[in-house]
């Protein structure tokens, strides 16, 4: 009779247990005891099991009905997944090569599994939505703008209720960006918490054009206009203290227009200094350089990774009545009272280089420039530096030591460079353990070395991970922090810069000297407990 039921499952492409059930020849309890016994897996049962949605579709809907699967849970970079079928090898490995997941497998019944399938990649109803989140206690500050009064009673209660309760929604998720993308079929709400994006909803495609036009009149743009992209700004005001402003891009895809959403929270800004992140040597060195009388400090790394929030920091710290501080910036993301904040504008020729320019006849102290993008703005912040004027400004460079070389590229003199630049801090954000569900981890030791950390210390550490909590969303991590990578730009690293070094020679100079790499940083953040040794390897590189 197995030899049968093996036999039908080659035919029909159907499971080997799901065919003996069929059959009538094991019932479904009995099944999953034997599977259980034959693979050591547990058995779940799903209909028990709360699965946060954003664990649920973490994998394609298609890959998790192909195989019968569904994930249920996550801890670090493991992701526990229910099988109906235990002996089918190409499920696990499809997440390990797409996902990128270590697999922990439960056992669960076929039919539980469709079931929550199709319950989590359904399309939600207003219904659903409405259920969850209440959205009453808000005001918009803003939405004065191209209101069309045809399109905008084409808008439904409903729409508009749902838009409020997609922005509350987010920001009460810590989120920092919302995605909003309409597909063929159906319309895709994604939130970004902590650096990662999630699902946030699934909704009806005949809802998005909608949906985009009560954005746009929020956000003061055209909504006839559907050919061009557009930006623009949402003040809202939540309950009586609670004021987010969301920065809002609207750009035409291909089945309608695509709208993400920058939200910036006041009142989760966190601007100071020693919260930061910064080790105590390494703010003791960024406060000592940015309270000098002239030169340039520059913070570098990729986009989102919190060089912005880096820079209002120290305005904040720099703010008082005897300095005139002018920054430059693209686009302004927080209001700072004492500082005299340009918007660049592009497209009326306000650039970087120009508004440079104008605040060198502003009788200056201290200029931030939001990033040098060209040789003209480099040229200029470099003259300014070196004319009396603190600088603060962003590049692009994945480490402190490229950034020189990225600025002699960019054509400015050696000498120059040397003389104007006190500081080069490069930095990443890292995840932090959820406080709720830290629990301590067991990594192998190899991992441990391939660390960094010494071999005599090993064995006597302690190393803690999240398992996933309400209060975390099920992710196990909650909240972010600064690495910071700090070179000063010392006699000794003058010479080597006049003497043409690489930037990989420049790099092992400053180690010598006594750099903390982004790497080593975040080994002394997961030493502390702060974050896992998942994220520290995500993050940085071993070099």
């Amino acid at each position: 009779q197995l030899t049968d039921a093996i036999e039908e499952t080659k035919k029909s492409g159907s499971s080997v247990p799901s065919r003996l059930m069929e059959n009538g020849l094991v019932k479904e309890d009995e099944l999953l005891s034997l599977l259980s016994k034959e693979f050591g897996f547990p058995v779940v049962d799903l209909s028990e099991v709360d699965i946060p949605k954003e664990i649920a579709t973490l994998i394609p809907k298609h890959i998790a009905q192909r195989h019968g699967i569904i994930p249920i849970g996550k801890e670090g970079n493991k992701l526990v997944v229910a099988v109906s079928d235990p002996s089918n090898p190409y499920a696990m490995d499809d997440i390990k090569v797409l996902m990128g997941f270590d697999v922990e497998p439960v056992i669960s019944s076929e039919s539980a599994i469709s079931k929550a399938i199709e319950a989590y990649w359904k399309e939600d109803t207003l219904d659903d939505v409405f259920e969850n989140v209440d959205a009453e206690d808000m005001e918009f500050l803003t939405g004065d703008g191209f209101e069309d009064e045809e399109q905008t009673e084409k808008i439904s209660a409903n729409v508009v209720r749902l838009v409020n309760i997609i922005l509350v929604d987010a920001v009460r998720k810590r989120a920092s960006d919302i995605h909003i993308e309409p597909y063929e079929k159906m319309l895709r709400v994604r939130i970004r918490i902590d650096g990662t994006l999630y699902l946030a909803l699934k909704l009806d495609i005949d809802l998005a054009k909608q949906i985009i036009s009560r954005i746009k009149i929020l956000s003061s743009m055209d909504i006839a206009e559907r050919r061009l992209p557009q930006d623009g700004r949402i003040q809202l005001k939540l309950g009586k203290n609670k004021e987010v402003d969301f920065r809002v891009s609207v750009l035409p895809v291909k089945h309608g227009e695509k709208a993400v959403l920058r939200i910036l929270d006041k009142s989760a800004l966190q601007l100071d200094m020693r919260q930061l992140g910064f080790e105590d040597a390494q703010l003791a060195e960024f406060k000592k350089a940015i309270h000098e009388p002239w030169g340039m400090v520059l913070v570098t790394g990729p986009t989102g990774s919190g060089k912005t929030t880096t820079l209002y920091s120290a305005l904040m710290e720099l703010n008082g009545l005897a300095d005139n501080i002018s920054t430059a910036e693209d686009p302004i993301e927080i209001d700072l009272e004492g500082v005299n904040q340009v918007q660049i504008n592009d497209a009326v020729g306000l650039n970087f280089a120009a508004t440079l320019r104008s605040f060198l006849r502003q009788d200056p102290d201290i200029i931030m420039v939001g990033e040098i993008r060209d040789f003209e703005t480099a040229e200029i912040a470099i003259k300014a530096a070196l004319t009396g004027h603190m600088v603060l400004s962003t590049l692009h460079t994945n480490d402190a030591p490229s950034t020189i070389n990225r600025l002699l590229n960019m054509g400015i003199e050696p000498f120059l460079v040397i003389s104007a630049v006190n500081l080069i801090i490069a930095q990443r954000l890292v995840r932090k353990i959820c406080p709720e569900c830290k629990q301590e981890n067991d990594v192998p030791e190899q991992t441990l070395l391939n660390l960094g950390i010494p071999q005599d210390q090993v064995k006597h550490i302690q190393v803690f991970h999240g398992i996933g909590c309400k209060s975390c969303n099920q992710t196990g991590h909650k909240g972010r922090v600064a690495l910071y990578e700090i070179l000063p730009v010392s006699d000794e690293i003058s010479e080597c810069v006049l003497q043409g070094y690489s930037a990989l020679e420049l790099r092992r100079e400053a180690r010598r000297l006594g750099m903390k790499t982004l790497r080593e940083s975040a080994v002394e953040k997961l030493l502390k407990g702060q974050i896992s040794a998942d994220e520290v390897l995500r993050v940085t590189k071993d070099k």
